[in-house]
């Protein structure tokens, strides 16, 4: 290609640090192989053939695509290319979100993010199967090998009908709750169960009634009917909308903490690359992590 583009011989064989004897050898092994004659030369001038014009720009066209798809390759190792399959619980990260998904898809435009939500069944997010390779989710839970990056703590509140014995309150303790049946999913995490039916507060004497419910809008509508009440999360009390209930802070039962997982010991590139995104702009974001964390609740009529 170099003897192409100088139509000179010892020029060429310059540029490629070759001896001129060397390189004429190689074009005459070239156009042996070829069964086509590239150069014309003489005394004073070298030329292309047609031969050697449609020679050329094949093979800048292969130098090109391969170029190209060294290219892609070295971005597919650093994580820059493909596509990353994001699952996430009811809610995902809450107001993070969206500007996590922006913030990702503006530094890695060539990932594609396939999002899909995961039922309150699998509160993986479907990490646990594999279906997803990083998720948003809440803790506490008993995935195994899951490693997780915190983006903030979710306030836990009751949500009791609108006629509960505590509907009235401003806020109920965990021994004001233990009496009542309460809302749980199919889930087979024990860990999860265990924090969100206050198994923990819990003796003989209290053991828990359970009413499964594997949506957020079945639980409401089995609450609002006085069959149980549920122990959700502040945010559920923002943005869902529902008749017939009232939330109630409980005073004397920790957060639920919204965070990035994955599952393997090391991550691939592009799911290190989102956990990074993440909490680059969970640490951006301050303002929006203390709404999260101190969120005012309203009843709902």
């Amino acid at each position: 290609m170099v003897a192409a583009e100088e139509l000179h011989f010892s020029r060429a064989a310059a540029r490629v640090y070759l001896a001129q004897q060397a390189l004429s050898r190689q074009i005459k092994d070239l156009e042996d192989e070829l069964g086509a004659k590239l150069f014309e030369r003489n005394t004073r001038n070298v030329t292309l053939t047609p031969a050697g014009e449609v020679f050329l720009e094949g093979a800048r066209a292969v130098l090109t695509a391969l170029d190209g798809a060294a290219a892609a390759a070295q971005q597919a190792a650093r994580g820059l290319v493909g596509t990353l399959r994001l699952g996430y619980v009811p809610g995902a990260a809450l107001e993070l979100t969206a500007p996590i998904i922006a913030e990702f898809r503006e530094r890695h435009p060539d990932v594609v993010v396939e999002m899909r939500e995961f039922q309150v069944s699998d509160p993986s997010a479907g990490l646990a199967s594999r279906a997803a390779d990083v998720a948003f989710l809440r803790l506490p839970q008993s995935t195994p090998n899951l490693k997780t990056e915190i983006l903030a703590v979710d306030p836990v509140v009751a949500m009791v009908s609108a006629s509960h014995r505590h509907a009235g309150r401003d806020s109920v303790s965990v021994r004001d709750l233990l009496d009542d049946p309460i809302t749980q999913s199919s889930s087979l995490d024990e860990t999860h169960h265990a924090f969100w039916s206050l198994a923990a507060a819990r003796t003989d004497a209290t053991r828990v009634e359970v009413v499964r419910t594997d949506s957020i809008t079945e639980e409401a509508q089995m609450v609002a009917a006085g069959a149980a009440i549920a122990i959700t999360s502040a945010a559920a009390a923002h943005f869902m909308p529902a008749t017939g209930v009232r939330f109630l802070p409980i005073d004397d039962w920790p957060g639920s903490a919204i965070a990035v997982g994955w599952t393997d010991d090391e991550p691939s590139p592009l799911v290190a690359r989102f956990v990074d995104v993440a909490c680059s702009v969970r640490d951006a974001e301050p303002d929006v992590v203390h709404s999260i964390e101190h969120r005012r609740l309203a009843s709902s009529p």
